[in-house]
């Protein structure tokens, strides 16, 4: 198979991934082997590759945003599953047995394990998944339009459920990158009104083409007080300007793996019972409850393929912030 391979961190800039001919990976106990269809170029798979994410081994193919179909299993697995197209994300797996697990808050589990960190991922034109670990797809969805829900979407799901914002509510996006594009049809559907700051015209103006009730740059005002904030930018100096235009009692939530240092602020904007939080993974369960509302109200995300070779010029993309919606790796 090939595979977009990480040998040591380096800036998007030095072209740090490498395309190698590697063995098929064969699974174990428990998982499945996947044909890769698409895989979704996230900002985290960009901190993966220049090393703001502690990597726990290397070399490792990056990708978390997986769509495949199953061509092999492992022993114990349900032979339904084979030829089955599943989605795999960026939590790869946990143990089950800590006192998160067992809570319901799997997201936390110190023993977790992460699809294109510590597991190789979707860079490449076959993985192997905990089976377990793998989501159905609603039907007819094609698989460059679904990868970008197995992250960007799953994580702005759950930035929004932490926020308060799958409500009527007025609800201020900072950043409007692949999550936030997903994430706002999304917070429409439950009759959010959406404000997008962004720095980025085409940014602003994509917001508003998906629905957004306002669109400015990030110092702008939008005119109304906010009942909630998502931060999907990994700007700190977002979180004071967020909570500048938080009603009492709302919440930000901060979407992102990094982030910047938040800059001290008043404590009178924190005043009033405002709250700061932070979003760490997400659960099956936030997958399974995205991708059925996805079904549901026929979440469209914009997407770009591109081949598995120019993996390196999708990250700096990325980088960049040259992206309209998200981009696809397509092997």
């Amino acid at each position: 198979m090939n595979a977009m391979v990480l040998h040591a961190p380096a800036p998007a800039e030095s072209h740090p991934l490498h395309l190698q001919e590697l063995s098929d990976l064969q699974p174990g106990p428990g998982e499945v082997a996947l044909e890769v269809l698409a895989c979704g170029v996230c900002r985290t798979d960009l901190h993966t590759v220049e090393g703001d994410i502690p990597l726990p081994c290397l070399p490792v193919v990056p990708g978390h945003q997986v769509v495949g179909r199953v061509v092999a299993l492992g022993r114990g697995v349900d032979r339904a599953l084979l030829g089955a197209v599943v989605g795999v994300g960026w939590m790869g797996g946990t143990c089950g047995s800590c006192s998160y697990c067992q809570s319901g808050r799997e997201n936390l589990c110190p023993n977790a394990q992460f699809t294109g960190l510590h597991r190789w991922g979707g860079y490449a034109q076959r993985m192997v998944a905990r089976a377990d670990f793998t989501y159905p797809l609603p039907a007819h969805l094609p698989p460059e339009q679904a990868a970008p829900l197995l992250c960007a979407g799953v994580i702005g799901f759950r930035a929004l459920r932490l926020a308060g914002a799958l409500a009527p509510v007025k609800v201020g996006f900072f950043g409007f990158g692949a999550s936030a594009h997903v994430a706002l049809p999304v917070a429409l559907s439950f009759g959010a009104q959406v404000f997008v700051f962004t720095r980025a015209p085409h940014h602003r103006q994509h917001a508003l083409e998906l629905g957004a009730r306002w669109a400015g740059a990030p110092g702008d005002s939008p005119g109304t007080s906010l009942d909630c904030a998502v931060v999907f930018s990994p700007a700190g100096e977002h979180v004071p300007l967020a909570l500048e235009h938080l009603a009492p009692g709302g919440t930000v939530a901060c979407a992102g793996i990094t982030m910047s240092d938040i800059p001290s602020f008043p404590y009178q904007l924190l005043y009033r019972e405002r709250r700061i939080t932070s979003v760490a993974n997400a659960t099956r369960e936030d997958a399974h409850d995205l991708l059925k509302l996805a079904a549901k109200i026929g979440i469209r995300t914009n997407v770009e393929r591109l081949p598995l070779s120019e993996a390196n010029e999708a990250l700096l993309r990325v980088k960049r912030s040259q992206v309209r919606g998200a981009l696809v790796l397509v092997p």
